[in-house]
């Protein structure tokens, strides 16, 4: 039986992968707390903004423009951070099945560990046998006269 376990490579590949996804829920983490907090500060900015009390009709319209501007504003946040959700989601998930992907090739290799420890097991069996053989052969024990 061959000593070393021949998807090693295999299994660094699948370590690299699933590296690589945990970089990617890291990143989309962040993006979706920036988002997150992005959204917050456009809603708080918009529950800030009052129509001026009394002025001309060109200060109340400039007024509600930037008030829809700003809720205009607030909507784009709000997607913003409901996409970055739905990536972090599913960086999540590719990195479930990164993980799982590294663990079965693990488990191959903790397999191809206990074959190899058995067959050693087996062979030293087999030595300590031939020597007890040996051992009997030589005081004639066990022989019929």
């Amino acid at each position: 039986m061959s000593r070393g376990f021949r998807l090693s490579s295999l299994l660094r590949a699948r370590q690299a992968q699933e590296d690589v996804a945990k970089g990617a829920v890291a990143r989309a983490r962040t993006a979706k707390e920036t988002a997150r907090r992005a959204a917050a500060a456009s809603e708080a900015a918009l529950h800030g903004t009052t129509l001026p009390p009394a002025g001309t009709a060109h200060a109340i319209i400039a007024a509600i423009s930037a008030q829809r501007a700003m809720a205009a504003a607030l909507a784009a946040a709000r997607q913003t951070a409901l996409d970055s959700e739905r990536h972090h989601a599913d960086s999540m998930d590719g990195l479930a099945v990164a993980a799982s992907r590294r663990r079965t090739v693990e488990r191959l290799a903790e397999r191809h560990a206990e074959d190899l420890q058995r067959a050693d097991l087996v062979a030293e069996q087999r030595a300590i046998d031939e020597i007890a053989a040996r051992y009997r052969a030589d005081l004639g024990v066990g022989e019929t006269a």
